[in-house]
């Protein structure tokens, strides 16, 4: 009777952990999938040839792995304490999303009105801004990742970051096979379309937070 005791007991817990393995996959792939989304690392990609089209492998390379570990820093901090900083400097969402869109406005025009040197003009900063934050790790982002952290915990959240993020760092070390491919000229054509998307993205991102205001 002991025996058949102890297999019921261990009948059980199987069954308990592995209900909480399936949960916590399912958790991690309803996580993955929106910050797929909200990162949108294929789409950033053309903006990283663009910044980076006049340096060496080895500089690209610290610029991709600066801009995912940016990202990673700032949304992993805003995941913990998003809602106490914004409720303690006064600052909502709205205001988080038009200074995001006013900064990638900028950059867009720059792009668009400026004529080669840009890997110069950015420098070895890139990685920090504008691409691992606000273009990683902006407020689609951030957004995304505290209402994840709500509903399905911190730690499903944190490794779709970092899958998420490995993904990006992964394409973005690719880039200058994509350069290989299509010339530096070719290169220039997609960074100034790229370049015009941004700035559709930034003015999305300013009407977007005016119209949370009303």
């Amino acid at each position: 009777m002991s025996r058949g005791g102890n297999i019921s007991v261990d009948l059980k817990k199987n069954i308990v952990i592995l209900y909480c393995v399936e949960r916590f996959i399912k958790d991690l792939l309803l996580c993955i999938i929106p910050l797929f989304v909200a990162i949108d690392a294929v789409g950033v990609m053309p903006l990283f040839v663009n910044l980076t089209e006049n340096l060496d492998k080895n500089a690209r390379k610290y610029i991709a792995r600066q801009s995912v570990i940016t990202a990673f820093l700032v949304a992993l901090c805003f995941v913990f304490l998003g809602e106490g900083v914004f409720s303690i400097l006064g600052i909502k969402l709205e205001d988080f999303m038009v200074a995001g869109g006013i900064l990638l406005l900028t950059v867009s025009i720059g792009d668009i009105l400026r004529y080669g040197e840009k890997g110069k003009i950015y420098g070895q900063t890139a990685g920090v801004v504008p691409l691992g934050t606000p273009l990683l790790a902006g407020p689609a982002t951030l957004t995304t990742t505290l209402i994840l952290a709500g509903s399905y915990g911190y730690l499903p959240v944190i490794i779709s970051l970092v899958v998420n993020l490995f993904f990006a760092w992964f394409i973005f070390n690719r880039a200058d096979l994509i350069i290989k491919f299509i010339g530096l000229n070719g290169t220039r054509a997609v960074a100034k379309v790229a370049a015009l998307f941004l700035a559709a993205i930034a003015v999305k991102l300013i009407r977007t937070g005016i119209t949370a205001f009303f």
